[in-house]
């Protein structure tokens, strides 16, 4: 079975847009790090270092020290499927973060993004 096209896409080409979309509305770079830290368990700097490798999004999540446990608080719909049903569990990992940079753009409260 042929592989999704974003698993291969290098995470640093999309991590961009989840920051544009963030501060279009009014939010920040550092809140879009903090949720990405917070969904998959890496620092700042190893974040920093798989985006300079230019790491795909499935040694992204693949390489992840821990996926917070907390995701399955995660609901919704996010392009059309709803996060808790996807079956695929790395497409699921990629949704979920979707859904949160979504949540973050339409002004949800940090505390809440983050499932607290």
């Amino acid at each position: 079975m042929k592989k999704h096209r974003i698993f291969t896409t290098a995470f640093s080409s999309v991590y961009p847009h989840y920051i544009t979309k963030a501060e279009k509305k009014g939010r920040t770079k550092e809140e879009v790090d903090t949720i990405i830290r917070w969904l998959t368990g890496y620092d700042q700097e190893s974040l920093q270092e798989h985006l300079d490798k230019k790491t795909d999004f499935e040694t992204f999540f693949e390489e992840a020290p821990q996926i917070n446990p907390n995701v399955s608080k995660i609901k919704g719909v996010i392009c059309g499927y709803r996060v808790e049903e996807i079956e695929d569990e790395l497409m699921q990992k990629i949704r979920y973060l979707d859904k949160l940079i979504d949540e973050l753009a339409r002004g949800k409260k940090m505390e809440k993004i983050l499932r607290e």
